[in-house]
């Protein structure tokens, strides 16, 4: 699958069912701690390498989840307490650039420990019905609040692959 995609494109086309999101949030909340698990060892140089050649280094994809994930966080918010509301996108790689991606990874780490605890107790809570809201992603089209979990569950499995299948090519 390479080393853009290490574990795949996103791809589910069954039921969602409740098993299935109960196993999707239950992969989102163990993220934070797969992450610190897998970057815990790493000094500055092998923060700073990129995953890819042309890709995120593994200091900016710590820094990315955060922000994809809190992203992700208010527009699951925003889908439950709003008519089907279109959300603002954002440019990733350009934020990506910005002076605090280089901050020590320990604040996005932290970070993301407290916003996964409050975003797996919302995602518990919901019903059936909350699975069917949806949202309009300006670039993608209309997603369901289901759906999304499974995006994101996926989402934080790739960039951990990311980070991992650096560590193994380099015997990290």
């Amino acid at each position: 699958m390479g080393e853009r995609y290490p574990i795949g494109p996103f791809q589910f086309n069954d039921e969602i069912t409740s098993v299935v999101t109960t196993g999707w949030i239950n992969e989102i909340e163990d993220l934070p701690q797969l992450l610190r698990d897998a970057v815990e060892k790493l000094d500055d140089k092998q923060l700073d390498t990129p995953y890819r050649l042309g890709g995120w280094t593994v200091r900016q994809v710590v820094h990315h989840l955060a922000d994809s994930h809190m992203n992700a966080y208010i527009r699951f918010r925003l889908a439950l307490t709003e008519e089907t509301p279109t959300i603002k996108p954002y440019d990733e790689g350009e934020w990506a650039k910005l002076d605090d991606y280089k901050l020590p990874i320990e604040v996005s780490l932290t970070l993301l420990e407290a916003l996964h605890t409050r975003w797996t107790q919302f995602l518990r809570s919901l019903s059936p019905e909350d699975m069917q809201k949806t949202f309009i992603h300006p670039d993608s089209g209309e997603v369901s609040v289901g759906r999304n979990i499974g995006i994101y569950a996926w989402h934080g499995r790739h960039h951990l692959a990311h980070i991992t299948t650096l560590c193994s090519r380099k015997g990290w």
